[in-house]
């Protein structure tokens, strides 16, 4: 059974990063590492935090927050799609994380940022101390899109250059490792109401 990687496309501006993600997912699936799954965090429609339950109880009342739960918990590894708002990540990925707890523990991460100059690093080392504390594990590698609006065509399409389609297949492989490594202590929640437990021996029970 192959791992699971979440793309997760954090910006919920109309059109302003799903392009984006879209370079991650076709590497990953021409490297043949991961079962890709694209999340985006506008489509899912987080409110912000409502759940009464702190989120470490794993109780939770909402179907959106059940929802989330079960495809972060099903998930090995994550990559975070993210712009780079006054310095820092997107509120709605700072919400998004909030929701759950232990479904993130003990999984790589990684980023492909974007933005002007910096091209979205400093949102991404924001988003790495938050993650932490959640028992995310940030990786090293990266994909840094720099002066965003120079790659996008006439119609609205992100074109990448060579070099972020070669960062992005370096960040995968690193990335396969690091949930090859982690997988024994990468906890999963099966006290949450509706988060499956997942076997790498083969079920899902």
């Amino acid at each position: 059974m192959q791992p699971i990687l979440n793309v997760i496309t954090c910006s919920t501006r109309p059109g302003a990063s799903a392009r984006r993600g879209r370079l991650v997912r076709q590497v990953a699936r021409a490297q043949g590492e991961f079962e890709v799954v694209a999340c985006d965090l506008k489509e899912l429609a987080l409110p912000l935090l409502d759940e009464p339950e702190h989120p470490r109880t794993g109780k939770y009342s909402h179907a959106h927050t059940l929802r989330w739960s079960k495809l972060t918990a099903a998930a090995d590894a994550y990559v975070f799609v993210l712009p780079e708002y006054n310095f820092g990540p997107p509120a709605s990925l700072l919400n998004a994380l909030s929701y759950l707890s232990a479904e993130w523990a003990y999984k790589p991460a990684a980023f492909v940022s974007y933005g002007g100059m910096s091209g979205g690093i400093r949102a991404v080392q924001v988003a790495k101390q938050l993650m932490t504390t959640q028992k995310i594990v940030p990786l090293l590698e990266a994909v840094a899109v720099q002066n965003v609006g120079t790659l996008v065509d006439a119609e609205g399409k992100f074109q990448p250059a060579a070099l972020h389609g070669e960062s992005a297949a370096a960040m995968l492989k690193e990335l396969a490792r690091w949930a090859a490594a982690l997988r024994p202590c990468a906890r999963r929640r099966p006290d949450a109401q509706g988060v499956p437990t997942r076997s790498h021996q083969g079920s899902t029970p």
